[in-house]
């Protein structure tokens, strides 16, 4: 296309590069609303955030003392059912039922199958949930303070080994129940976490503590506890308990 004057060629440019700014600067324009609302949407967050009760440091605090505080309220229920069941349950089932049974069992059997049934129970026993401390009192009495200590010590290591693989089979009913159940298995899962040190140090006071360690045997898996930690864990929280069933 072309023109023959030139004023008007230069008047005809002129209007149409003011025309291409204008579309241009509308462009620029718009975006520059669209920042400056956005800039307003997260200054507004901002002040909501430092203008809320509890921020998120505070907050992770006070649910650290809640749960410190709980899990002692836990502990102090179960020493004191364990005092009840120490000073009146406990006199009351030894002198009807465990002492003449004991008394039954010495009379009944040699030293070598007593020794090995104490061991098989040690052993055993946990699986089915029983308790296996009658069956160290017989071999405190039996074979004394030392060889009783001997036999029921690598026993008490299989007892808590095997429901702790077999609870393999069923670890997701498990883990549903814990999940039924979140602050009573608090504990429990805080076991599972952190590395081996602190899995064997909360596995060690699980066993020093009145919780039920035949129904620990089982949960530790759902709450992925290792083995290494367990087992060692085990061993050293129950030596105690060991010690005194013997002497007793």
């Amino acid at each position: 296309m072309t023109y023959f004057e030139e004023d008007d060629t230069v008047s005809e440019l002129r209007v149409r590069v003011e025309e291409d700014e204008i579309e241009k600067s509308g462009h620029y324009a718009k975006l520059s609303d669209e920042f400056e609302e956005q800039g307003r949407q997260e200054a507004e967050q901002e002040e909501e955030e430092d203008s809320s009760p509890c921020s998120s440091s505070s907050c992770g605090r006070k649910r650290s003392v809640w749960f410190w505080i709980k899990l002692a309220l836990l502990f102090t229920f179960l020493a004191a059912l364990a005092l009840v069941a120490y000073k009146w349950i406990a006199p009351l089932i030894m002198d009807k039922e465990l002492i003449p049974l004991i008394k039954w069992e010495m009379r009944t059997f040699t030293h070598p199958v007593l020794g090995l049934f104490v061991f098989a129970s040690v052993a055993l026993f946990p699986i089915i949930l029983l308790p296996s401390t009658p069956s160290m009192w017989v071999a405190g009495i039996t074979f004394g303070y030392v060889y009783g200590f001997l036999l029921t010590f690598p026993a008490i290591a299989i007892g808590v080994s095997l429901p702790y693989f077999i609870s393999y089979l069923f670890c997701h009913k498990i883990q549903g129940w814990l999940e039924r159940y979140p602050d009573q298995a608090a504990m429990l899962r805080a076991a599972g976490g952190g590395n081996w040190f602190h899995q064997f140090r909360a596995v060690t006071l699980i066993r020093i503590s009145p919780f039920p360690y035949v129904v620990y045997n089982y949960c530790a898996v759902a709450t992925r506890v290792k083995y290494g930690p367990y087992i060692a864990g085990s061993i050293l929280g129950m030596v105690p308990e060991n010690f005194v069933a013997i002497y007793t």
